[in-house]
């Protein structure tokens, strides 16, 4: 069963927190693509859930991660197994 529209948004009140703690502005500082692996500069980095709100995900600091906004936007709402798939399908 997929969240309604208030469980979403009181999700994403807690991402912006979470956005304010120390713990992600350390994730960001590391400057990697969670997905491509590629340097970027904090600023320009993006927060991702793994798994999406609209599927169930929850915005907490296991299913966070911190993302390009290439590899964040290609992501969309896919889960971690639909976007390995997404990527070898890439790669062929």
């Amino acid at each position: 069963m997929y969240p309604d529209d208030d469980e979403i948004r009181k999700e994403r009140n807690k991402a912006r927190d979470l956005r304010k703690s120390q713990w992600w502005k350390r994730q960001c500082a590391k400057g990697l693509c969670h997905y491509c692996n590629k340097a970027v500069k904090a600023a320009d980095l993006t927060m991702d859930h793994v798994v999406p709100l609209v599927r169930g995900g929850r915005s907490t600091r296991g299913n966070v991660v911190a993302a390009c906004k290439d590899c964040n936007t290609k992501k969309q709402s896919l889960l971690p197994m639909e976007w390995e798939e997404y990527m070898d399908h890439l790669a062929k």
